[in-house]
């Protein structure tokens, strides 16, 4: 996995009204086309995740069943063993129909499925990190939910299943994030309409999908 991205690489963008729309029979006739039918079935359990998601009382039980399902149907993975590349982002669907993501695949499904169900982007932040596991650093992303702007963050992660606040995971340490708004670096905000490229190119497949981000 190759997460070392400088922010040289953010974009200035046109503005997107964010939410997570689409046609269920549309996306699923895309996939099958695509892909080989057998491995279209996630792509439906993720569609009946939401719809039982959408009915729990709480944004919190919604943060769980979202972590859970991700961390538990699809397995991890590397962008060279997965898609022959040193860097790729996938989207949901592919994550989903290959069966394998890596770090920043496993924010990009949790983080969609939860805009999806109605959780404020500006409560989310995709925040890349040093992970230090079995003694080594390690570049990693994670999903935080603010659920005020100055909240310590609830951090769902691949690595660690259990959500924890920011400040029970001293094995991270933050580099920069951002949500579909905002890029925030060293505690700062950067302007709005600035984007990582890798994001747009996300956006841009889900789009081609029949979904609309």
């Amino acid at each position: 996995m190759a997460v070392m991205i400088a922010l040289t690489m953010l974009t200035c963008v046109m503005q997107v009204a964010w939410a997570l729309r689409f046609d269920r029979e549309a996306v699923v006739q895309y996939a099958q086309r695509k892909y080989a039918a057998s491995n279209v079935v996630r792509v439906q359990q993720w569609f009946a995740l939401l719809d039982r998601a959408a009915a729990l009382p709480d944004s919190g039980a919604q943060l769980r069943v979202i972590n859970d399902f991700w961390n538990t149907r699809v397995r991890e993975g590397t962008d060279k063993s997965i898609w022959r590349n040193k860097d790729y982002w996938a989207t949901p669907l592919q994550s989903l129909v290959k069966g394998q993501a890596d770090c920043e695949d496993f924010v990009i499904g949790k983080y969609f499925s939860l805009v999806y169900l109605g959780v404020p982007s500006d409560k989310l932040r995709l925040i890349y990190v040093r992970a230090r596991l079995d003694g080594q650093s390690i570049a990693h992303m994670v999903l935080g939910y603010y659920e005020t702007p100055s909240s310590d963050p609830l951090i769902l992660d691949n690595l660690n299943p259990e959500i924890r606040p920011a400040t029970r995971r001293p094995d991270l340490s933050p580099v920069f994030s951002f949500n579909a708004d905002t890029v925030y670096a060293a505690g700062r905000e950067s302007r709005g309409v600035e984007r990582l490229t890798r994001w747009q190119a996300v956006l841009k497949r889900m789009q081609e999908e029949g979904f609309q981000p």
